[in-house]
């Protein structure tokens, strides 16, 4: 096993990205594993932070000393302030003071929430955080979902400052000049939906800064004609799931047929060629997660079952957006309010 290192910032290089290195399905060594392929060969600095004795060959990454794990079965609030020395508070806490650049974790999303609130602390201004998820587009850069479980309940307000601070998302991620902003609602028209929806309607048309194109469909999450959908954290969260689903059981339908006999097989061999870098676009490995919206700091949520490839994607996001400097503009976004 390689011998920690203290963190500390390469003379006058980037700081790290302090990675949860035991949060997620397959830690800590799927976790490191992905660290030190982009250390190796992406040039991102990271720290790992953990329980050293149980890392494995780190590589000679940095790593940040952590006695604690929140499990995925812990309650998130209580768990972030009873486990003071988890690998998630420990991570928080690294951003807060200045020691890394970004947090990454594949753990407890309410408990990586929750850290990343009480130890870098909400922006100046900001009602509520909110996760922000990408959502593939065929041709184009994905749309982002927000809120996509954060808050259940929410007023029209918040649901501004989403689309506000999903605009400035997409303009650091995607290089994105005007974003589109839509509202997720049960028909196109103003007149459709709950009176949280029709009296955001109201508000986003007057927003500056986007073009707001109105209300979009659960239908239409694939062929968006926005770039940033708006909608409270419950009603995201049932879409997010419900899409995920959809599209897992597509692509087993799809195995299964290209399975089923010799001739089957063979139209395979010509058809899957062509459909691979389609199904590269809706891999979940390639997003690099999701973005809690709105605290001090960057806090990438990269999906439980994240395994080497997905925690590169969730490290690169990071600390291209940290370097993007992200919080600034969702500060600046949300000022006006």
């Amino acid at each position: 096993m390689a011998t920690p290192r203290p963190t500390e910032a390469p003379p006058g290089g980037p700081l790290p990205v302090a990675l949860d290195a035991m949060g997620g399905d397959h830690a800590p060594g799927e976790i490191v594993a992905g660290a030190r392929q982009a250390a190796e060969d992406h040039g991102i600095p990271v720290v790992l932070v953990g329980r050293p004795e149980e890392l494995g060959d780190t590589g000679g990454l940095d790593v940040l000393a952590a006695t604690e794990v929140v499990t995925m079965d812990d309650d998130p609030g209580s768990s972030v302030r009873r486990k003071k020395d988890s690998s998630l508070v420990r991570a928080a806490e690294a951003v807060r003071d200045g020691r890394a650049s970004a947090m990454v974790s594949a753990g407890n999303t309410g408990a990586a929430m929750a850290s990343a609130l009480l130890r870098m602390g909400r922006l100046k201004g900001v009602i509520r955080p909110a996760i922000a998820t990408p959502i593939p587009q065929l041709g184009s850069h994905p749309a982002v979902l927000l809120d996509a479980g954060a808050n259940a309940e929410c007023t029209p307000a918040m649901l501004v400052q989403f689309a506000q601070m999903g605009a400035a998302y997409v303009r650091a991620r995607y290089d994105v000049g005007r974003p589109r902003v839509a509202l997720l609602s049960i028909g196109e028209e103003p007149s459709k939906g709950t009176p949280l929806v029709k009296e955001t309607h109201a508000l986003l048309g007057g927003l500056d800064g986007v073009t707001f194109v109105g209300n979009v469909e659960g239908r239409d999450l694939l062929a968006l004609p926005a770039d940033v959908v708006v909608t409270d954290g419950f009603t995201g969260n049932v879409a997010l799931k419900t899409l995920e689903g959809s599209l897992r059981f597509f692509m087993d339908t799809m195995l299964a047929v290209f399975g089923a006999d010799d001739e089957a097989k063979a139209a395979a061999e010509v058809i899957l060629p062509r459909l691979a870098p389609l199904a590269a676009q809706f891999d979940p490995d390639e997003t690099g997660g999701a973005m809690l919206l709105g605290v001090d700091g960057v806090c990438v949520i990269s999906h439980g079952s994240s395994r080497a490839r997905a925690v590169v994607s969730a490290l690169r996001v990071a600390h291209d957006l940290a370097g993007a400097g992200l919080v600034g503009s969702l500060g600046r976004a949300v000022a006006p309010a």
